[in-house]
C-alpha cells in the first residue's frame, strides 16, 4: 500500500495552515511520517487535533529514538490516531544531543503525561512546561538514562551491593 504524499489530507492541510511546520516527510509501508520543527510542534498538534476533517484526537504512543553518535541525536516520536476517521499519523521531532528539549503536549493530549515522563526517565529528553516531569520507572536518585545508546551496557553497577 503506497501513500500519495502530495495528496495526503493531513500533509496538505498542515502545509496550508503553517508552511514552515513540516521539515520532512516519509512514507513507509503505507504509513505517513511528518517531521515537525520543534518550535512548531504545539501549533501543529493543536491543528491536527482540532481540524474537523482530520481530528487526530488520540495520542496512541510517544517514544524516542537515539541516533547516537549522529546529530540531531534524538527524535521524539508521536503516534496519533483519529477515532473519527480511523487514520493514523506519525509525527517526529528532531532534537539535539546536548540539550534535548521539546514542549510538552500535555495540554493537547492529556495522555502525554505518562508517556513524557517515561521518555524523560529513559532518554533524558526534557518536556518544557510539563507540570510533574519526574522519573516514572526508575528511582529518583538514578544516574543516567538507560535507553541512551551511550549508557553503559553493564548498567549502573555502583548501585548494586
Amino acid at each position: 500500500m503506497s501513500v500519495d504524499l502530495e495528496n495526503h489530507a493531513a500533509l496538505k492541510k498542515l502545509r496550508a495552515f503553517d508552511p514552515d511546520a513540516v521539515e520532512d516527510v516519509q512514507a513507509f509501508r503505507g504509513e505517513l511520517t511528518l517531521f515537525i520543527r520543534s518550535t512548531k510542534l504545539r501549533r501543529a498538534a493543536e491543528f491536527l487535533r482540532d481540524d474537523p476533517e482530520l481530528s487526530f484526537d488520540f495520542l496512541a504512543d510517544l517514544t524516542a529514538v537515539d541516533h547516537y553518535p549522529n546529530e540531531p541525536r534524538f527524535e521524539a516520536v508521536y503516534h496519533l490516531l483519529s477515532i473519527k476517521t480511523a487514520q493514523r499519523l506519525r509525527l517526529k521531532v528532531r532534537l539535539p544531543g546536548d540539550d534535548p528539549r521539546v514542549e510538552s503536549m500535555l495540554p493537547v493530549w492529556p495522555a502525554a503525561n505518562a508517556y513524557e515522563r517515561e521518555v524523560f526517565d529513559l532518554f533524558g529528553i526534557q518536556f518544557e512546561n510539563h507540570p510533574f516531569l519526574r522519573r516514572i520507572l526508575l528511582p529518583e536518585d538514578w544516574e543516567g538514562h538507560p535507553l541512551r545508546k551511550d549508557y553503559p551496557v553493564q548498567g549502573n553497577i555502583t548501585r548494586w551491593p
